[in-house]
């Protein structure tokens, strides 16, 4: 296997396409196929197989090479970073991931800072649910996350704390009050966002000895505010959702002291890429302080 053979590959199994994989190395058609039926005879292994009805797909071997491929390329890619850096340049490849709120208030402002210093490195954004996130770590789709914990199978670096709020339609009786506990909350029908967004606020739950009344389960924070709005349940979200707030959105503190982590994270520090450390340093010094983000004044952002 070459440099070609594996980039062609890794570049066909993310795009589901020969024309894609083929355009991207300036390829014919014709020339992919001959590559990829060479490569699949040299292993003496099906990587591909073509179905009129569902596309490209990958075998289970395909599925488990390309990781490893992904992982050759980054190699390549961390090789090409240290030459340049012995020659007083910063280049490279970097794929970033992160949930929705994440990706929004952290990613522009990293991104900026990099492309300002260092014109030479080429970033692409990937988003997606914190669980969607962390399986491109886990499968070297992406270099470096931002995700919300658990987070004990990656490297990880604290990036941000935000807090909790109760979250309620506005006519709500508890939106009466300026505080509002946990075991209040106990009784109430609850929404839950998922896809590893859940953590935190299960937790929450825990720690206060009550149980958590999941009535409805949604992936997004916008359709989460958008069913609270309609006065469907109540929910406990985090302060960097609850910037953009729907008409009839009532926020609360509340009693208990609640959190959500955000870490950046890489499957290894010591394997880490020039670049990738240029991203966690960066991100660091923009955004790290060691102290909770400052809290939502409910007042200025309660609508009925």
């Amino acid at each position: 296997m070459n440099n070609t053979q594996i980039r062609l590959f890794v570049l066909i199994a993310e795009s589901r396409s020969f024309t894609k994989a083929g355009l991207e190395l300036n390829m014919t058609q014709p020339a992919v196929s001959r590559a990829i039926s060479a490569l699949e005879a040299e292993l003496d292994v099906k990587l591909l197989l073509r179905d009129r009805r569902s596309g490209l797909k990958l075998t289970g071997i395909g599925e488990r090479l390309l990781v490893i491929c992904r992982g050759i390329l980054g190699g390549f890619n961390k090789i090409e970073q240290e030459i340049a850096a012995e020659k007083g340049l910063e280049k490279g490849q970097l794929r970033i991931g992160a949930f929705p709120v994440a990706a929004a208030h952290f990613i522009p402002s990293i991104i900026r800072a990099i492309s300002a210093k260092y014109p030479g490195v080429e970033l692409s954004l990937h988003e997606g649910s914190v669980a969607e996130v962390k399986e491109w770590l886990d499968t070297r789709f992406i270099d470096v996350g931002l995700v919300i914990p658990p987070v004990e199978e990656f490297a990880a670096l604290p990036l941000f704390r935000e807090k909790l709020y109760a979250v309620l339609p506005g006519n709500h009786p508890l939106a009466q009050k300026p505080s509002i506990t946990v075991q209040e909350l106990e009784t109430e029908p609850m929404l839950l966002c998922r896809s590893g967004y859940e953590p935190p606020v299960v937790d929450l739950f825990r720690r206060a000895g009550c149980r958590l009344n999941v009535k409805y389960e949604v992936n997004s924070y916008i359709t989460a505010l958008n069913m609270i709005n309609e006065g469907l349940a109540a929910g406990v979200m985090s302060q960097l959702s609850l910037l953009s707030l729907p008409p009839n959105v009532a926020v609360r503190e509340l009693a208990e002291e609640a959190y959500r982590d955000i870490h950046v994270v890489v499957p290894s520090l010591e394997e880490a890429s020039i670049a990738v450390r240029l991203f966690i340093d960066t991100a660091l010094q923009l955004f790290s302080g060691g102290a909770a983000a400052e809290p939502i004044h409910t007042a200025n952002i309660h609508k009925e």
